[in-house]
């Protein structure tokens, strides 16, 4: 056999036991008559000494060794002399007998160390190495831990996993699909589903009243961090159910991971209506682990002949404490940030709270310090405290102040470490209103319930009581990241055939797209809902990190491109004649 025992499990009660160990070389150190190896697995690193009093020849061949390359030994273990705390296995080390070089490595690109040299470009190109490296090793255990987590919760709780299509229909709506050409159907095209949504809903019109499945999905949309082409989702759906029913359903869920894979109680899961979310925090997914909530202040600081705020739809500021310290350098440098195209501001007011009582502002030619002093008691500053103020259209204006919030938060360690506050939204607008479009979009998707009380008021409503629907729809918000979404669905082919007029859908069109769900709906539907999270996003969230890409194995960059493998990649000549596809190749 390669190995009787791994490198990250033997202990000082194995000493004096003959033991075979295969894996990587982390590191040699040559002290003469004496070379130690650091023999790495997954499982951990076992050090191993050849001693030249016991086999010259030995102790020569293991001096050659080089990083990476695959070896076996063979030897006794016994107990260390300089023993490494840092290590589980570093009370022992193994005195070789024997070895065996299996296979040699070229010199890696980077160090394949905790943190490392390699750049991402490189580490990207060099996955298969990269994934040697402990904290990345790390990260798909606990993806593969959570994983089981799920699905022992939902088993238990009567969840049956079902898998469904991955070739599918295209439809118009939401991102833009992933589509594969039918060799045996010209001219016809299949796409990746963006969710099996209407599949789990066919499934509950099939009676399977309880459904999940870890699934891959696919969205053909512009990337960053927290967003990759193809993603996992832990998608959920159950028949005769309340929204009330689900929401417990999926908090006990999110509970039970915790607890089980992080031994974290989460506490409590406060629910907060949608346009109390954006009032407070100008975010739909806000962040509670801290405060600096929005506050409105155009009853203060209007009327004052101050133009840029009498003329403003909304005046509002965030109150960041303990921070009037700010230099005219850094306040400068937090103007500049909210002024980038990204968030659109033209200019940022700030005042300074001084310990003395007094206020230094940068609109001091406009307002006294009376006026200041009404400003800092809206807000509810206390001496050493910074206002941020900023003005302009109501929705544009709160959704640029919460994102400096959240800016300001994170440049200053605002931020609790290792805190986790769930947080339900609900009660979303059923419809967007596009003026660009002049359509409404569904907030969530198609399928979407509204409210059960305003459903006679969408069957029968105006133009401008359709903009204030309320949809039985919610999200879960964890530390300001939306984890998961989900709603009451439509199960009555009229309310779901006027859902798609109110979306620009002919009947035709939604005969074509949507035919085969709304006729599901006449043959005896029950009410249903569901959610689905976002599993890559949950591992992130879960371990505090920004970015799903190092809880993927094998992740794809910015534009979308496996730099490893090199795709996506021209196909040949013959294959696009096959499938039908009158494609010029260069």
């Amino acid at each position: 056999m390669f190995r009787t025992h791994n490198c990250g499990e033997l202990r000082l009660t194995d000493a004096g036991t003959e033991v075979t160990l295969s894996g990587w070389v982390q590191a040699g150190r040559d002290f003469g008559g004496l070379t130690f190896v650091d023999l790495r697995d997954r499982y951990g690193i076992t050090q191993v000494v050849f001693d030249s009093d016991d086999d010259a020849p030995l102790a020569e061949r293991a001096r050659k060794l080089g990083r990476e390359w695959v070896i076996q030994v063979k030897g006794s273990v016994r107990e260390r002399t300089n023993k490494n705390p840092n290590r589980p296995t570093g009370d022992v080390e193994i005195l070789a007998r024997e070895l065996m070089v299996l296979n040699k490595s070229k010199v890696p690109p980077f160090t394949i160390e905790d943190e490392t040299d390699g750049g991402d470009d490189l580490r990207m190109k060099y996955r298969y190495l990269d994934l040697r490296r402990n904290p990345l090793q790390q990260n798909l255990i606990f993806r593969s831990k959570l994983a089981l987590a799920v699905r022992a919760y939902l088993s238990a709780q009567g969840f049956l996993e079902v898998e469904t299509p991955n070739l599918i229909k295209s439809t118009p709506e939401g991102a833009r699909d992933f589509v594969v050409p039918s060799r045996l159907n010209e001219g016809q095209f299949y796409a990746l589903p963006q969710s099996p949504q209407t599949f789990k809903q066919l499934l509950m019109v099939a009676g399977y009243d309880r459904y999940f499945q870890i699934v891959k999905c696919f969205r053909d949309e512009d990337l960053r961090a927290d967003r990759q082409p193809e993603f996992t989702q832990i998608d959920c759906e159950m028949a005769f159910v309340t929204q009330e029913e689900v929401l417990n359903t999926f908090e006990g869920l999110t509970r039970h991971l915790f607890q089980e894979v992080k031994g974290i109680d989460l506490g409590e899961f406060p629910r907060m209506p949608y346009d109390e979310a954006v009032r407070r925090f100008g975010s739909d997914k806000p962040d509670l682990r801290f405060g600096m909530e929005l506050v409105d202040l155009n009853a203060v600081a209007q009327g004052k002949g101050f133009q840029v705020f009498d003329g403003a739809e909304l005046v509002a500021g965030i109150c960041v404490p303990g921070k009037a310290d700010l230099s005219r350098k850094q306040l400068d440098a937090l103007t500049d940030w909210v002024k980038r195209p990204q968030i659109g501001a033209k200019g940022l007011v700030y005042v300074k709270c001084n310990e003395d009582g007094s206020f230094k502002s940068s609109v001091d030619k406009f307002f006294d310090q009376e006026a200041l002093q009404a400003w800092a008691a809206s807000a509810g500053a206390t001496p050493g405290d910074l206002l941020l103020v900023l003005s302009g259209d109501d929705e544009k204006t709160r959704t640029q102040l919460g994102t400096l919030r959240l800016h300001v938060a994170q440049e200053y360690d605002m931020i609790p470490a290792g805190a986790f506050q769930p947080l339900w939204v609900v009660d979303f607008p059923l419809l967007e209103w596009d003026e660009e479009s002049e359509r409404f979009h569904a907030m969530h998707h198609p399928f979407t319930s509204p409210k059960r009380e305003e459903i006679d008021r969408m069957l029968t409503g105006d133009h401008d009581t359709m903009k204030s629907l309320k949809a039985d729809a919610y999200d879960l918000v964890i530390n300001g990241a939306e984890i998961g979404g989900g709603s009451v669905r439509i199960y009555d082919r009229a309310l779901q055939e006027k859902n798609f007029q109110l979306l620009g859908f002919t009947p035709e069109e939604a005969e074509e797209q949507f035919g085969f769900l709304m006729g599901a709906f006449e043959y005896g539907a029950p009410p249903h809902a569901g959610i689905a999270f976002g599993f890559d996003r949950l591992c992130a969230v879960m371990n505090g990190k920004s970015s799903i890409r190092d809880f993927i194995a094998f992740p794809k960059n910015n534009q979308g491109r496996d730099v490893m493998i090199d795709a996506p990649a021209a196909i040949d000549a013959k294959q696009l004649r096959e499938l039908h596809l009158n494609v010029t190749l260069e």
